[in-house]
């Protein structure tokens, strides 16, 4: 065979991988509303960056009939691009190939790009759309699972690791996505679920549809399993560009710079009526970071899971930051358990990939009840201790309002290693509010009083002009200054440039034991 006679057959190979398990399974995959494997790929990858590896690759399993349906490639696609011209390694699950399951072959493909994205210090991003492990191939199957689970460990804040639930993800194959650290969902397509609902029918005798069970609302609203919520695929896809550009490529690199010409001292007349002057009026801590941050981009994480707390991504001063917010228009901004998990580890991502923690703090406390400490606050709060505590990246804090009891501490104190921590004039630091500290520390005088009501009012306007201010943490060094809210921007800046040659570490050990 003549050399132009091999590459005419290569090409045919080629093109016959590219069409997946076949042009009527792939009008099968248009018409439930989903992309095909690659077309995913171009929609997410810089034009003509993709370079593909394994294409050739087919499954070697000979039982129940298979030998007599090989397809290139085996139900992925696997191979490496660019982002915003930023190398990423990729897998893309083909579920018009066996409904993608994952067959000793697909799991190799998806460990060679793991290893690769690791040992060359590259986010690794995988496309989710498979309907589990491939049944004829047994344990085999369940084996290849272990292999992508070991590697998802191991990568575990090394590179950056992000997945885009697009279709079915069921039984053990979520535990992959489980361990990454952001998981996209999209609306009507894409389900996440241990065991589907006919098994859930038969065990618990509970009905229950596919979305409700494990639907991209129910895991971005109620489980908190999922990060982001996408209307369709497109949004998806663009929405793991967006995200990459916060993220550094590994563990050693800075994040990258964003390209704002936002003024450095841009000063937000607006930030003076933010804070009501009633201490237990509600308002929208969003407003305060869209007035802070470049060109007002704050791009958030969990949305629509735990809403007293924020978490997510902006740049200020070109400077990538990780943001973690009180909501005092959720909850009056309270720390639960759903809240205290969502900050801690997302805190935690930030202090792997050098991405320094911005605080903005308004805080009554934690949220009380039986249901909170039967179900585990005292851990729960503590996970986002321990996630503060432990992080050695540069730590800013700003308090706008309430900073009472031990949530003080917690939400990234001077005590627990901050860095630059100040108040606005508005900032209440005390152990409680002044109505409570006053009902405890003065009953008995109030009770016995002429006038009680009077008597309550007196000495909360004692306590109130005492300790319902910044000025005795002040004066005590546990904030850096008093600051004029229209300044947070700049004062910020200055913060995070000084702070770039942080130098801080933590006593050598194997790694420390996170109340889980």
């Amino acid at each position: 065979m003549s050399m132009r006679e091999k590459l005419d057959l290569l090409e045919r190979r080629r093109a016959e991988s590219e069409l997946g398990g076949g042009a009527k399974r792939l009008k099968a995959q248009h018409d439930k509303g989903k992309l095909s494997a690659r077309e995913r790929l171009d929609v997410l990858l810089d034009e003509g960056s993709f370079t593909e590896l394994d294409r050739f690759v087919v499954h070697r399993s000979h039982d129940f009939g298979l030998e007599e349906q090989q397809y290139f490639g085996d139900g992925v696609v696997t191979g490496y691009g660019r982002v915003d011209g930023r190398l990423v390694y990729v897998f893309s699950q083909d579920f018009t190939v066996f409904g993608g399951s994952l067959s000793e072959a697909v799991a190799e493909k998806i460990c060679k790009v793991m290893d690769l994205a690791v040992r060359n210090g590259a986010p690794v991003i995988g496309l989710n759309d498979s309907g589990g492990a491939r049944i004829q191939e047994g344990v085999v199957s369940l084996g290849g699972y272990a292999e992508i689970f070991l590697r998802n460990t191991l990568a575990s804040g090394v590179v950056p690791q992000i997945s885009a639930v697009l279709g079915p993800c069921a039984g053990g194959a979520v535990y992959s996505p489980a361990i990454t650290d952001f998981i996209f969902m999209t609306r009507h397509t894409s389900y996440m679920f241990v065991t589907g609902p006919n098994v859930v029918k038969t065990v618990t005798h509970e009905d229950v549809t596919m979305e409700a069970l494990g639907g991209a609302d129910t895991h971005g609203g109620t489980s908190g399993v999922s990060h982001f919520t996408c209307d369709s695929e497109l949004a998806c896809l663009q929405g793991i560009r967006d995200l990459l550009r916060f993220l550094p490529a590994n563990n050693v690199e800075p994040p990258p710079r964003g390209g704002s010409i936002d003024p450095r001292d841009r000063r937000d007349e607006a930030l003076l009526d933010v804070v009501p002057d009633h201490p237990s009026k509600p308002y929208d801590m969003h407003d305060v970071i869209r007035r802070v941050v470049d060109d007002g981009e704050f791009l958030e994480v969990q949305k629509e899971f735990a809403g007293n707390i924020l978490c997510g991504f902006a740049h200020l001063g070109g400077f990538s930051v990780g943001i973690v917010a009180n909501q005092p228009a959720v909850l009056a901004g309270v720390l639960d358990i759903n809240a205290s998990t969502k900050a801690a580890r997302f805190i935690r991502f930030c202090d792997a990939f050098n991405i320094p923690v911005v605080t903005f703090e308004d805080v009554p406390g934690f949220l009380p009840g039986v249901a909170q400490e039967h179900g585990g606050i005292i851990k729960h709060g503590a996970k986002l201790l321990y996630a503060y505590c432990e992080a050695t990246v540069p730590k800013l804090t700003v308090i706008t309002r309430k900073a009472y009891g031990g949530a003080y501490d917690v939400m990234s104190s001077k005590h627990i290693r901050g860095d630059f921590n100040v108040a606005w004039p508005t900032a209440e630091i005390a152990v409680m509010g002044p109505k409570g500290a006053v009902e405890i520390l003065f009953k008995k005088e109030i009770a016995e009083s002429t006038d009680p009501a009077a008597a309550m009012d007196q000495r909360v306007a004692e306590y109130t002009a005492k300790f319902a201010n910044p000025y005795v943490a002040a004066s005590r060094g546990y904030v850096d200054d008093i600051i004029d809210p229209r300044d947070t921007r700049l004062r910020l800046i200055d913060a995070l440039e000084t702070l770039q040659g942080k130098r801080d570490r933590n006593p050598p050990k194997k790694h420390g034991n996170i109340p889980l």
